[in-house]
Protein backbone atom coordinates (compact mmCIF):
# COMPACT_ATOMS: atom_id res chain seq x y z
CA UNK A 1 0.00 0.00 0.00
CA UNK A 2 1.12 3.42 -1.11
CA UNK A 3 2.71 5.68 1.76
CA UNK A 4 0.87 8.98 2.01
CA UNK A 5 2.38 11.70 3.05
CA UNK A 6 0.32 14.87 4.02
CA UNK A 7 1.19 18.92 4.55
CA UNK A 8 -0.49 20.03 7.33
CA UNK A 9 -0.81 23.57 8.34
CA UNK A 10 -2.41 25.19 11.77
CA UNK A 11 -2.87 28.61 12.86
CA UNK A 12 -5.76 29.15 14.49
CA UNK A 13 -4.94 31.30 17.01
CA UNK A 14 -1.26 32.02 17.95
CA UNK A 15 1.01 29.90 16.78
CA UNK A 16 2.10 29.57 12.88
CA UNK A 17 3.04 26.14 12.42
CA UNK A 18 3.29 23.52 9.27
CA UNK A 19 4.16 19.54 9.53
CA UNK A 20 4.57 16.92 6.88
CA UNK A 21 2.94 13.23 8.77
CA UNK A 22 3.34 10.20 6.90
CA UNK A 23 0.38 7.60 7.02
CA UNK A 24 -1.08 9.33 9.77
CA UNK A 25 1.70 7.99 12.60
CA UNK A 26 5.24 9.12 12.07
CA UNK A 27 6.04 12.33 11.80
CA UNK A 28 8.26 13.35 9.33
CA UNK A 29 9.16 16.92 10.21
CA UNK A 30 7.52 19.95 12.40
CA UNK A 31 7.82 23.70 12.69
CA UNK A 32 6.04 25.52 15.56
CA UNK A 33 6.34 29.48 15.32
CA UNK A 34 4.96 30.69 18.72
CA UNK A 35 3.78 34.39 19.83
CA UNK A 36 3.33 33.64 23.28
CA UNK A 37 6.05 36.27 24.58
CA UNK A 38 4.85 38.69 21.89
CA UNK A 39 0.92 38.08 23.43
CA UNK A 40 2.47 38.00 27.28
CA UNK A 41 2.94 42.11 26.62
CA UNK A 42 -1.13 42.13 26.75
CA UNK A 43 -1.71 39.30 29.31
CA UNK A 44 -3.88 37.27 26.37
CA UNK A 45 -4.08 36.80 22.42
CA UNK A 46 -4.78 39.79 20.33
CA UNK A 47 -6.22 38.69 17.34
CA UNK A 48 -5.11 41.22 15.68
CA UNK A 49 -1.80 40.99 16.38
CA UNK A 50 -2.03 37.38 15.94
CA UNK A 51 -3.11 37.43 12.59
CA UNK A 52 -0.11 39.88 10.87
CA UNK A 53 2.09 37.80 12.66
CA UNK A 54 0.84 34.93 10.97
CA UNK A 55 1.33 36.80 7.85
CA UNK A 56 5.00 37.53 8.62
CA UNK A 57 5.38 34.06 9.17
CA UNK A 58 3.74 31.02 7.21
CA UNK A 59 6.85 31.41 4.36
CA UNK A 60 9.78 31.34 6.81
CA UNK A 61 8.14 28.52 8.85
CA UNK A 62 7.07 26.48 5.28
CA UNK A 63 10.51 26.97 4.13
CA UNK A 64 12.06 25.78 7.44
CA UNK A 65 9.80 22.55 6.91
CA UNK A 66 10.79 21.41 3.50
CA UNK A 67 14.35 21.93 4.88
CA UNK A 68 14.24 19.80 7.83
CA UNK A 69 11.73 17.21 5.83
CA UNK A 70 14.52 17.14 2.41
CA UNK A 71 10.97 17.30 0.53
CA UNK A 72 9.16 19.01 -1.57
CA UNK A 73 5.45 19.95 -2.69
CA UNK A 74 5.72 17.68 -5.45
CA UNK A 75 5.90 14.83 -3.15
CA UNK A 76 3.17 15.56 -0.60
CA UNK A 77 -0.34 13.92 -1.22
CA UNK A 78 -2.31 16.34 -0.12
CA UNK A 79 -2.67 19.37 2.29
CA UNK A 80 -4.29 19.16 5.49
CA UNK A 81 -5.69 22.42 6.83
CA UNK A 82 -7.81 23.65 10.36
CA UNK A 83 -11.06 25.47 8.80
CA UNK A 84 -11.79 25.73 12.55
CA UNK A 85 -12.21 27.13 15.26
CA UNK A 86 -10.48 29.74 16.15
CA UNK A 87 -9.56 33.30 15.38
CA UNK A 88 -11.19 34.10 12.43
CA UNK A 89 -8.29 36.19 11.08
CA UNK A 90 -5.64 34.42 11.81
CA UNK A 91 -7.49 30.89 10.62
CA UNK A 92 -7.24 32.67 7.10
CA UNK A 93 -3.82 33.47 6.65
CA UNK A 94 -2.93 29.52 6.45
CA UNK A 95 -6.37 28.70 4.95
CA UNK A 96 -5.59 30.83 1.90
CA UNK A 97 -1.81 29.64 1.84
CA UNK A 98 -3.57 25.98 1.67
CA UNK A 99 -5.88 26.88 -1.02
CA UNK A 100 -2.82 28.34 -3.04
CA UNK A 101 -0.56 25.36 -2.75
CA UNK A 102 -3.76 22.70 -3.41
CA UNK A 103 -4.40 25.02 -6.90
CA UNK A 104 -0.65 25.05 -8.02
CA UNK A 105 0.68 21.83 -7.52
CA UNK A 106 -2.75 19.71 -8.05
CA UNK A 107 -3.32 18.62 -4.66
CA UNK A 108 -6.12 17.70 -2.60
CA UNK A 109 -7.32 19.92 0.03
CA UNK A 110 -8.57 17.84 3.72
CA UNK A 111 -10.37 19.62 6.31
CA UNK A 112 -9.53 19.53 9.73
CA UNK A 113 -11.42 20.17 12.83
CA UNK A 114 -9.52 21.64 15.39
CA UNK A 115 -10.72 19.59 18.36
CA UNK A 116 -10.06 16.58 15.83
CA UNK A 117 -6.67 17.65 15.63
CA UNK A 118 -6.00 17.87 19.18
CA UNK A 119 -7.55 14.10 19.64
CA UNK A 120 -5.70 12.66 16.87
CA UNK A 121 -2.51 13.78 18.43
CA UNK A 122 -2.16 11.13 20.46
CA UNK A 123 -2.24 8.63 17.92
CA UNK A 124 1.11 10.17 17.28
CA UNK A 125 2.63 8.29 20.51
CA UNK A 126 0.45 4.99 20.21
CA UNK A 127 -2.66 3.81 17.94
CA UNK A 128 -6.05 4.97 19.77
CA UNK A 129 -7.33 1.75 20.72
CA UNK A 130 -12.17 1.98 19.89
CA UNK A 131 -14.29 2.95 21.64
CA UNK A 132 -12.59 5.28 23.84
CA UNK A 133 -13.78 8.38 25.49
CA UNK A 134 -11.56 12.06 24.68
CA UNK A 135 -11.82 14.57 26.88
CA UNK A 136 -10.35 18.16 25.56
CA UNK A 137 -9.26 20.50 27.66
CA UNK A 138 -7.04 23.68 26.26
CA UNK A 139 -7.58 27.08 26.54
CA UNK A 140 -11.25 27.08 24.20
CA UNK A 141 -12.50 23.92 24.72
CA UNK A 142 -13.68 21.36 27.64
CA UNK A 143 -15.15 18.44 26.18
CA UNK A 144 -15.62 14.66 26.67
CA UNK A 145 -16.13 12.73 22.95
CA UNK A 146 -17.05 9.56 22.43
CA UNK A 147 -15.83 7.32 19.69
CA UNK A 148 -16.95 4.18 18.69
CA UNK A 149 -13.80 4.04 15.38
CA UNK A 150 -11.79 6.87 13.57
CA UNK A 151 -13.44 9.74 12.73
CA UNK A 152 -16.88 9.17 14.92
CA UNK A 153 -17.46 11.86 17.00
CA UNK A 154 -20.39 12.13 19.25
CA UNK A 155 -20.10 15.09 21.84
CA UNK A 156 -21.37 13.64 25.44
CA UNK A 157 -20.52 16.76 27.37
CA UNK A 158 -19.23 20.46 27.44
CA UNK A 159 -18.26 23.99 29.15
CA UNK A 160 -21.39 25.80 29.18
CA UNK A 161 -19.11 29.07 29.47
CA UNK A 162 -15.39 28.91 29.98
CA UNK A 163 -13.31 26.86 29.06
CA UNK A 164 -10.58 25.36 31.86
CA UNK A 165 -7.67 27.00 29.90
CA UNK A 166 -9.34 29.93 29.96
CA UNK A 167 -10.41 29.81 33.21
CA UNK A 168 -6.87 29.58 34.42
CA UNK A 169 -5.75 32.44 32.79
CA UNK A 170 -8.28 34.54 34.26
CA UNK A 171 -7.41 33.65 37.27
CA UNK A 172 -3.46 34.11 36.98
CA UNK A 173 -4.55 37.41 36.11
CA UNK A 174 -6.68 38.36 39.42
CA UNK A 175 -3.37 37.23 41.40
CA UNK A 176 -0.89 39.11 39.07
CA UNK A 177 0.35 35.85 37.69
CA UNK A 178 2.18 35.80 34.08
CA UNK A 179 0.67 35.10 30.75
CA UNK A 180 0.02 32.05 29.92
CA UNK A 181 -1.92 31.45 33.51
CA UNK A 182 -2.27 27.30 33.31
CA UNK A 183 1.26 26.71 33.61
CA UNK A 184 2.25 28.74 36.33
CA UNK A 185 -0.98 28.03 38.78
CA UNK A 186 0.35 24.52 38.00
CA UNK A 187 3.63 24.92 38.72
CA UNK A 188 2.58 26.45 42.28
CA UNK A 189 -0.01 23.96 43.39
CA UNK A 190 1.71 20.71 42.09
CA UNK A 191 2.34 19.01 45.26
CA UNK A 192 1.31 21.97 47.29
CA UNK A 193 -1.18 20.67 49.91
CA UNK A 194 -2.75 24.21 51.50
CA UNK A 195 -6.22 21.73 50.51
CA UNK A 196 -8.10 23.71 52.71
CA UNK A 197 -6.63 27.32 52.93
CA UNK A 198 -9.50 29.11 50.96
CA UNK A 199 -13.20 27.90 50.28
CA UNK A 200 -13.77 27.75 46.76
CA UNK A 201 -17.13 25.62 45.13
CA UNK A 202 -16.60 23.25 43.14
CA UNK A 203 -18.12 24.32 39.90
CA UNK A 204 -21.41 22.60 38.16
CA UNK A 205 -21.04 18.87 40.70
CA UNK A 206 -24.09 17.94 38.86
CA UNK A 207 -25.18 14.36 36.75
CA UNK A 208 -24.45 15.65 33.19
CA UNK A 209 -21.43 15.61 31.58
CA UNK A 210 -20.80 19.13 30.77
CA UNK A 211 -18.45 22.01 32.99
CA UNK A 212 -18.74 25.19 34.15
CA UNK A 213 -15.90 27.32 35.30
CA UNK A 214 -17.64 31.07 35.37
CA UNK A 215 -18.37 30.42 38.54
CA UNK A 216 -15.13 29.42 39.69
CA UNK A 217 -13.68 31.98 37.72
CA UNK A 218 -15.43 34.13 39.81
CA UNK A 219 -15.37 33.38 43.00
CA UNK A 220 -11.58 33.59 43.11
CA UNK A 221 -12.08 37.20 41.98
CA UNK A 222 -15.06 38.19 44.83
CA UNK A 223 -12.30 35.90 47.38
CA UNK A 224 -9.45 38.51 46.11
CA UNK A 225 -11.46 41.88 46.08
CA UNK A 226 -13.13 40.96 49.76
CA UNK A 227 -9.42 39.94 51.20
CA UNK A 228 -8.53 42.73 49.80
CA UNK A 229 -10.99 45.23 51.07
CA UNK A 230 -10.52 43.38 54.51
CA UNK A 231 -6.39 44.40 54.27
CA UNK A 232 -5.46 40.83 54.45
CA UNK A 233 -2.77 39.38 52.15
CA UNK A 234 -3.50 36.50 50.21
CA UNK A 235 -1.44 33.42 49.78
CA UNK A 236 -1.10 32.79 46.06
CA UNK A 237 0.47 29.25 45.91
CA UNK A 238 -2.44 28.39 48.63
CA UNK A 239 -5.51 29.81 46.84
CA UNK A 240 -3.37 28.52 43.33
CA UNK A 241 -3.49 25.08 44.74
CA UNK A 242 -7.50 25.31 46.16
CA UNK A 243 -8.67 26.58 42.54
CA UNK A 244 -6.59 23.53 40.84
CA UNK A 245 -8.09 21.27 42.96
CA UNK A 246 -11.34 21.86 42.37
CA UNK A 247 -10.98 22.09 38.74
CA UNK A 248 -9.56 18.54 38.39
CA UNK A 249 -11.43 17.19 41.31
CA UNK A 250 -14.38 18.13 38.38
CA UNK A 251 -13.01 17.07 35.81
CA UNK A 252 -11.85 13.96 37.17
CA UNK A 253 -15.11 13.27 38.66
CA UNK A 254 -17.14 13.20 35.38
CA UNK A 255 -14.59 11.92 33.32
CA UNK A 256 -14.51 8.48 35.82
CA UNK A 257 -18.00 8.73 35.56
CA UNK A 258 -19.03 8.58 31.78
CA UNK A 259 -16.27 5.81 31.25
CA UNK A 260 -18.38 3.64 33.94
CA UNK A 261 -21.85 4.62 32.27
CA UNK A 262 -20.49 3.87 28.65
CA UNK A 263 -18.63 1.04 29.31
CA UNK A 264 -15.26 2.18 27.97
CA UNK A 265 -11.66 1.41 28.80
CA UNK A 266 -9.74 3.55 26.86
CA UNK A 267 -9.52 7.14 27.68
CA UNK A 268 -7.17 9.78 26.13
CA UNK A 269 -6.40 12.95 27.08
CA UNK A 270 -6.04 16.19 24.60
CA UNK A 271 -5.29 19.87 24.31
CA UNK A 272 -2.96 22.03 25.90
CA UNK A 273 -4.13 21.87 29.44
CA UNK A 274 -3.46 17.70 28.90
CA UNK A 275 0.05 19.26 30.33
CA UNK A 276 -1.28 20.07 33.44
CA UNK A 277 0.86 17.97 35.82
CA UNK A 278 -2.17 17.96 38.22
CA UNK A 279 -4.62 16.62 36.30
CA UNK A 280 -2.01 13.97 34.71
CA UNK A 281 -1.36 12.50 38.14
CA UNK A 282 -5.10 12.69 39.54
CA UNK A 283 -6.41 11.02 36.08
CA UNK A 284 -3.35 8.02 36.01
CA UNK A 285 -4.10 7.31 39.65
CA UNK A 286 -7.59 6.60 39.11
CA UNK A 287 -7.55 4.75 35.59
CA UNK A 288 -4.79 2.49 37.64
CA UNK A 289 -7.38 1.67 39.97
CA UNK A 290 -10.26 1.20 37.43
CA UNK A 291 -8.04 -0.86 35.02
CA UNK A 292 -8.80 2.19 32.01
CA UNK A 293 -6.08 2.47 29.38
CA UNK A 294 -5.20 6.17 29.76
CA UNK A 295 -2.90 7.91 26.90
CA UNK A 296 -1.45 11.49 26.75
CA UNK A 297 0.13 12.92 23.77
CA UNK A 298 3.98 14.03 24.12
CA UNK A 299 3.90 17.19 25.76
CA UNK A 300 4.86 18.73 22.34
CA UNK A 301 1.56 17.86 21.19
CA UNK A 302 -0.15 19.29 23.65
CA UNK A 303 -0.60 23.13 22.31
CA UNK A 304 -1.44 23.97 18.94
CA UNK A 305 0.69 22.55 16.40
CA UNK A 306 0.50 21.20 12.39
CA UNK A 307 1.52 17.72 13.06
CA UNK A 308 -1.83 16.97 15.09
CA UNK A 309 -3.53 18.44 12.28
CA UNK A 310 -1.68 15.77 9.87
CA UNK A 311 -2.65 12.91 12.25
CA UNK A 312 -6.12 13.67 11.93
CA UNK A 313 -6.05 14.66 8.26
CA UNK A 314 -4.71 11.14 6.94
CA UNK A 315 -8.31 9.91 8.31
CA UNK A 316 -10.31 12.29 7.07
CA UNK A 317 -8.57 11.72 3.84
CA UNK A 318 -9.17 7.93 3.62
CA UNK A 319 -12.99 8.70 4.09
CA UNK A 320 -12.55 11.25 1.87
CA UNK A 321 -13.18 14.29 3.12
CA UNK A 322 -11.95 16.74 0.37
CA UNK A 323 -12.81 20.20 -0.15
CA UNK A 324 -13.02 22.61 -2.96
CA UNK A 325 -11.41 25.57 -3.10
CA UNK A 326 -14.31 27.56 -2.07
CA UNK A 327 -13.78 25.88 1.67
CA UNK A 328 -14.37 28.88 4.42
CA UNK A 329 -12.41 29.05 8.06
CA UNK A 330 -14.75 28.81 9.95
CA UNK A 331 -14.28 30.17 13.87
CA UNK A 332 -17.57 28.14 15.44
CA UNK A 333 -16.76 25.22 13.53
CA UNK A 334 -18.84 22.27 15.14
CA UNK A 335 -17.01 19.03 15.15
CA UNK A 336 -19.12 16.18 13.58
Amino acid sequence: MKDIYLLALESSCDETSAAIIKNGRMEIATVVLSQMDIHANYGGVVPEIASRHHIENITMVLEELLEKSNMTFEEIDGIAITYGPGLIGSLLITMQTAKTLSFIYNKPLIPVHHIAGHIYANNLKKPMQFPLLALVVSGGHTELIYMKEDYSFEKIGGTLDDAVGEAYDKVARTLNLSYPGGPVIDNLAYHNEASNAYSLPLPLDDDSYDFSFSGLKSAVINLVHNEKQRGNDIDIKDLATVFQNRVVEIITKKTMRALKEYNISNLIVAGGVAANKGLREQLQLLCEQKKIDLSFPDIDYCTDNAAMIGAAGYYAFKLGKIANLDLKAEANAKLE
